[in-house]
């Protein structure tokens, strides 16, 4: 049988092996790709680290994928076909006839909870097999290496900032200039938000105005709350830190009917809840997306021009692309790049 190179790993909290595996076949309802890019995003530590219970061993991390249609299983409709590049995100496919699917909420379907790379092989490899459910068509104008991070970093603030409920011009502020910060950032600038970012230190200043904000607010020095107020309140405030702290400290700057939308993940946030009901705010979570998310959020990118900013590694340095993205060093996302 053809051999492909993998990066498994055989245990929660194992090391990271990079082996030789058969080439797998695609089943009823699947395709198989040629992986061209794989993003190396937090949650991988998912897998990497066992966070969720149930995770079979071993496993190929990766849920930020962009590849080649390399073969075609039975059952799969004649839109996708092989030669196509499609990407793969954390949405690994859902069945289409559960209640909540029936209702459009495919990310929550009930009868097949698939998440790429943990619940399923990723993109950690040179070739992956994902249903078409997952796939999104990619767009020539993007490179692969571009495509991958806008999986997930992209799909997840550009998804959340479209149904937030802010129209052009209104006060939206961005907490976090990282990985997830520095998309939405651009994300809610080229949607004709009046943009906020607010990140800790001054030097991020050029940075946060380079990606299209108009406003800059600087925690170390200011009252992120206060200075949102003077602004006239927010919106929305999309909170990409983990920080809970960081989430708290800005709830204050919402204007009345504000929300804040969060999708960095922390344990738990204490709000105050006598200022949510005066002001009738609400503090809301999000799901990252689907795959027609996915592909609407690339879309866009292309439209828009807004790009993520990579760091590249090919796949024998996975170690170190892990590292750069664990210990936060990486200026911003980081993908390996597997294949042309």
């Amino acid at each position: 049988m053809p051999k492909m190179r993998a990066v498994q790993v055989v245990r929660a909290r194992g090391p990271f092996e990079i082996v030789e595996r058969e080439i797998p076949e695609p089943e009823s309802g699947m395709v198989r790709i040629k992986v061209q890019a794989c993003g190396v995003c937090h949650s991988d530590q998912v897998t990497k680290d066992g966070l969720f219970p149930g995770i079979q061993y071993p496993g190929v991390p990766g849920h930020e994928v962009i590849g080649l249609i390399d073969a075609v299983g039975a059952n799969v409709p004649p839109r996708w076909t092989v030669g196509e590049r499609v990407g793969v995100g954390w949405n690994g496919g859902y069945c289409g006839y559960c209640d909540s699917c029936r209702r459009g909420n495919f990310f929550a379907c009930e009868t097949s909870t698939q998440v790429t790379g943990v619940t399923r092989d990723g993109g950690y490899a040179e070739y992956m097999v994902a249903p078409f459910s997952a796939l999104a068509t990619v767009p020539q104008e993007l490179s692969s290496e571009d495509a991958a991070p806008l999986m997930c970093a992209g799909v997840t603030t550009f998804n959340c900032l479209r149904n937030s409920g802010a129209r052009p011009g209104d006060l939206v502020a961005v907490v976090g200039l990282g990985g997830l910060g520095h998309l939405g950032v651009q994300f809610a600038a080229k949607s004709g938000f009046n943009t906020v970012a607010i990140g800790r230190g001054n030097d991020k200043e050029a940075l946060a105005r380079k990606l299209g904000a108009s406003n800059y607010i600087d925690t170390a020095a200011q009252d992120p709350a206060a200075e949102l107020q003077k602004l006239g309140g927010a919106k929305v405030i999309l909170a990409t830190v983990t920080s809970a702290d960081a989430m708290k400290a800005v709830i204050g700057g919402l204007a009345p009917t504000g929300t804040l939308m969060i999708v960095g993940a922390v344990p738990s946030l204490e709000v105050p809840a006598l200022q949510l009901l005066l002001k009738s705010q609400q503090v809301k979570g999000w799901y990252s997306g689907t795959s027609l998310d996915s592909q609407e959020t690339l879309a866009f990118s292309v439209l828009s021009g807004a790009r993520p900013m990579n760091e590249i590694f090919p796949l024998d340095r996975v170690n170190e692309a892990y590292e750069r993205m664990e210990n936060g060093k990486a200026r911003f996302r980081v993908v390996l790049s597997i294949a042309k």
